[in-house]
């Protein structure tokens, strides 16, 4: 008696957990079903470029909680940014028998074919916060990039409307960077044609870790060089950046942006070296994707609103909204949704 209650405990939860998710993005879904919520726990592969960026743990330790929550497992593999480490570890959970395949790709091209070949194999694909090129996956889902690269050039050009701006791109290999690049320009290119805002360099580095950046950055940073702001890609990308101003006593007279609003980006926002960050609530984006992992794992029909071009299909797209943080709003945003606690954020200053 106890092992049906549980089971019809299961039941109840998956069923109506899915219905929450369907019913809050005005999806519909077929009687078909590739597996019921009686049968065995659906397995999700969850492929992961690394985990060198921060918020990288947190996307994993929500997702899988969220999918254990909904009655499905979680198999998990890391590529150590190795783009044929990650193509073989999908083969691997391929011949695992997988349910569903979700994807962070290291190489928005290289893990193509890897996951054309899941869906004729007849497992669907979501690929998560970053879009692989023309693999027709069944669903994207991430935040909006082109916003997030949009609100950091917008609160940067508030505050330093006119002077020497530096682009620090994402990795050239991942399709986000090229999203946010396009919400850079969509801000910075009136006034670049106006010749208030003078672009120095714009760098396209070969990863999101790449020494190359610093090396480029360090480059541009001579005597009487004045450099008014700096668009990171991400806040890693920042922190190099920092770095290499603080060598040269520039600290604080740069404005200086990333994306992701890890703790240490957060204290030097609350310390006055970084101006800004994009809070992306993680938590949001791993549900919703955990979630949609379970329906598409037991075979749910969804229909979208929105879509995005992959190179060469039209794909299913939900997009998130990121949120602007600088130290005007550090307590309205990271602290209030305890992404970080207000100890940490402000460790390093007096508040």
């Amino acid at each position: 008696m106890r092992k049906i209650t549980l089971r019809m405990r299961r039941f109840v939860l998956v069923t109506v957990s899915l219905f929450l998710v369907a019913t809050s993005f005005g999806l519909w879904s077929c009687s078909r079903s590739k597996k019921s919520a009686a049968d065995s726990a659906p397995m999700i592969g969850f492929s992961l470029d690394s985990l060198v960026v921060e918020r990288w743990r947190r996307d994993v330790d929500s997702f899988t909680k969220a999918a254990h929550d909904l009655g499905a497992e979680v198999v998990l593999r890391v590529a150590n940014q190795d783009a044929n480490t990650q193509i073989a570890q999908v083969r691997e959970l391929l011949n695992q028998g997988i349910d569903v395949l979700v994807i962070i790709p290291n190489d928005a091209e290289k893990l193509s074919d890897v996951c054309r070949e899941a869906r004729r194999k007849g497992v669907p694909v979501l690929s998560y916060d970053r879009l692989v090129h023309n693999a027709n996956v069944d669903l994207y889902i991430s935040f909006d990039n082109e916003k997030v690269g949009s609100l950091q050039a917008q609160a940067v050009t508030e505050a330093v409307p006119a002077g020497n701006y530096v682009i620090i791109n994402g990795a050239i290999t991942d399709n986000n960077a090229f999203m946010i690049n396009k919400g850079f320009h969509s801000i910075l290119d009136p006034s670049i044609a106006e010749g208030k805002i003078r672009l120095l360099e714009e760098v396209w580095p070969s990863d999101w870790m790449s020494d190359e950046v610093r090396t480029r950055f360090e480059a541009l940073v001579k005597p009487g060089q004045k450099i008014d702001a700096v668009l990171c890609g991400n806040d890693m990308l920042a922190e190099t950046v920092i770095s290499v101003l603080s060598e040269n006593r520039m600290v604080g007279k740069t404005k200086v942006t990333g994306q992701d609003a890890e703790l240490a980006a957060c204290q030097r926002i609350a310390e006055g070296s970084q101006f800004a960050t994009i809070y992306k609530p993680i938590d949001a984006l791993a549900l919703k994707a955990a979630g949609f992992a379970v329906m598409m794992a037991h075979g749910e029909k969804i229909r979208y609103d929105n879509n995005i071009d992959d190179g060469r299909y039209k794909v299913p797209y939900i997009a998130l909204e990121p949120i602007l943080v600088t130290a005007k709003t550090l307590d309205s945003t990271v602290i209030k949704d305890g992404f970080h606690t207000r100890e940490d954020v402000y460790r390093n200053v007096k508040h």
